[in-house]
């Protein structure tokens, strides 16, 4: 069966067209800057030259169409037509705690996706749009919400719960609900293969690492803390997310600035991280790194509080398990930046972690990059979220 998997932004689309029983990625591509001047479709089929489509897209069903034409192409189609995609899964952000694995899409689940807009209002309505435009255009094809916050919904009431007034939690369900869990689910099973151990035997931690960021405890095959809050903004310092603060410092800026809580929510989300931190130099670590490497402080100070950071995190879900076997590197960063594994890494040396640095300059593939004697394995995994989110759509049609 091929699964059509659907990942829309709110001026994006991306999508993967992947065989499932095989687990072969067949075509994939990216719809940029819909509803926006100079929108285009950039169309890669497996094998074959990448196509870009300068075109107007108005919104997201016209930018599905232009995908499933680019898909059926008589020249630089994949399938012939449409009866040989089989589902579509799509990613959704936020599912709050009514979802806790992958569901077939019916009106009812719409409805509580769309009950979950105002936690993930860069998000939500954006998957919502995806999902319209393909019921539009494909209305017998049957389709599967794939949620980023399902694989956190195994943590405990401790490590979910805040310290404020017990009530919001039973009025408005004010918790932690962690995200990038697709990712997060997959990096961590590939651990357990490339160790070659049981899933529910271990203790990891993944690092998924990129302009958005988080950390995951995942012990005995069940996520049990993670460093995303009620929304992706908690955490570890991002591209442009702040990620933790004292909370009284909205209140502070706000006061100073003359500004609004709206305001602050926006320089706390688009203007803070690494951007922020650094001065506005960039919110691209190659660019930071580069200021690192030439003695620049606004590279320094940056790239050592992130690295910091998540080091924090690690020890601090070291002990929330009790130990730990693994600790593995996902995402843009994670994967590709072997300066910043190196760093973390060399502040781990009470768990006893050995990076092999000739191993750790290596990219683009599954590996373990300690040394034989290091107590602690530490993993370098490319994330594969469409394949996951292919994976779950698969076992959910034909389950």
């Amino acid at each position: 069966m091929n699964i059509l998997v659907i990942n829309c932004g709110s001026s994006s689309l991306k999508f993967q067209l992947i065989d499932a029983v095989t687990e072969e990625m067949i075509a994939k591509g990216l719809c940029e800057r819909i509803g926006i001047e100079g929108s285009q479709l950039v169309y890669e089929p497996t094998g074959k030259d990448k196509v870009v489509t300068v075109t107007p897209m108005e919104d997201h069903t016209q930018a599905v169409k232009l995908v499933l034409q680019a898909l059926t192409d008589d020249k630089t189609g994949v399938v012939k037509d449409l009866s040989e995609i089989g589902a579509v899964g799509h990613r959704i952000v936020h599912g709050g705690e009514k979802f806790s694995a992958s569901t077939l899409i019916t009106e009812d689940v719409i409805k509580a996706i769309t009950d979950c807009n105002e936690l993930a209002p860069l998000h939500n309505p954006a998957n919502l749009i995806g999902i319209a435009a393909c019921k539009e255009l494909m209305p017998d094809t049957p389709m599967v919400a794939v949620f980023d916050t399902a694989f956190h919904q195994t943590m405990p009431k401790e490590a979910f719960l805040y310290g404020i007034p017990y009530e919001y939690y039973e009025k408005y369900r004010v918790r932690r609900y962690g995200f990038h869990g697709t990712s997060h689910s997959y990096v961590s099973h590939r651990a357990a293969e490339l160790l070659g151990q049981k899933y529910e035997d271990l203790k990891l931690i993944v690092c998924h690492l990129g302009n958005g960021a988080s950390v995951s405890a995942v012990k005995n095959g069940k996520c049990v803390d993670t460093s995303m809050g009620l929304t992706p903004l908690e955490g570890l310092i991002m591209g442009t997310r702040s990620g933790d603060i004292d909370p009284a410092i909205i209140e502070f800026i706000a006061h100073k600035e003359n500004k609004s809580i709206d305001e602050i929510m926006t320089i706390l989300n688009k203007k803070s991280g690494v951007l922020g931190l650094s001065g506005n130099l960039s919110s691209d670590f190659r660019d930071l790194q580069a200021a690192y490497e030439k003695g620049d402080e606004a590279g320094i100070r940056t790239i050592e509080t992130f690295a910091y950071r998540v080091t924090k995190y690690i020890g601090a879900y070291t002990a929330a398990m009790n130990g730990v076997d693994a600790i593995c590197f996902t995402a843009g960063l994670g994967e590709n930046n072997a300066f910043m594994r190196s760093l973390i890494c060399s502040r781990l040396g009470y768990l006893g972690v050995t990076l092999d640095e000739e191993l750790n300059a290596k990219r683009g593939e599954d590996l373990v990059i300690t040394t034989a004697d290091s107590k602690v394995k530490v993993l370098m995994i490319p994330t594969n979220e469409e394949l996951a989110i292919a994976r779950e759509t698969y076992a959910k049609i034909c389950g």
